[in-house]
């Protein structure tokens, strides 16, 4: 239950904020799409593309998760 209260201590504007700069970074074309492309079409396979994936990725992951949680969970 640690994650949980964890989650639920992170404001939603700070979960949006990071996807608007960092999920979506650089915005023409945003870099996340780039590299969904990529890994859809099979030509992910340099190292530094699957941290590119995870690093525009995690701000994503980490605000459907908190949706997730905060469905979940009954409001305190």
């Amino acid at each position: 239950m640690a994650v949980s209260n964890w989650l639920a201590t992170v404001p939603w504007t700070v979960a949006i904020a990071a996807c608007l700069t960092l999920g979506l970074a650089p915005f023409t074309p945003p870099h996340i799409v780039e590299k969904l492309g990529m890994l859809f079409q099979g030509k992910l396979v340099k190292p530094i593309d699957w941290f590119d994936l995870f690093l525009h990725g995690a701000p994503w992951l980490f605000l459907i998760v908190k949706g997730i949680f905060s469905l979940v969970r009954p409001a305190a």
